[in-house]
């Protein structure tokens, strides 16, 4: 008997796959545990409408990666700080500091743990890297004033 998986099944499948089953093992264990629903016609076309709106969602959030990072790409972003007499910072500008400069400055809004840069102590421009998705990043520099 063929059905779709509707849960993670330990030695048979992930969520989402149609498999072939023996029908005793649908019946008395897949079903009554929800585990698993019967591959009829309108249960393959839910699959195949699930698969599709994953697939688009890929596709546009893809799409506004490439459009941020090329946004992005090689910009420079101003952030302030108060420094002691030495030109030390108070502290350092963190990642946290560096995406909320982009947010305000550029509109595009990421997340704290998706950029990579060195620590920043001092007055300068550095160079940090943002990734927006899967093999999609950009670089941006980070200029530290007073």
């Amino acid at each position: 008997m063929k059905v779709i998986l509707t849960q993670d099944v330990k030695s048979l499948g992930k969520k989402g796959e149609m498999v072939n089953v023996a029908d005793g093992y649908a019946r008395n264990f897949l079903f009554p545990r929800s585990l698993a629903v019967e591959a009829n016609a309108q249960a393959m076309t839910e699959l195949k409408n699930r698969e599709q709106a994953a697939q688009h969602k890929i596709a546009v959030e893809t799409q506004a990666a490439r459009d941020a990072a090329e946004l992005l790409e090689g910009k420079t972003v101003k952030i302030s700080a108060k420094a002691g007499a030495n030109g030390k910072l108070f502290g350092s500008v963190t990642a946290k500091e560096v995406v909320e400069a982009v947010k305000k400055q550029y509109g595009v809004e990421t997340d704290k743990r998706k950029i990579s840069m060195d620590d920043i102590k001092s007055f300068g421009t550095y160079e940090a890297e943002i990734k927006l998705y899967a093999g999609i990043s950009a670089k941006i520099y980070v200029r530290v004033n007073e």
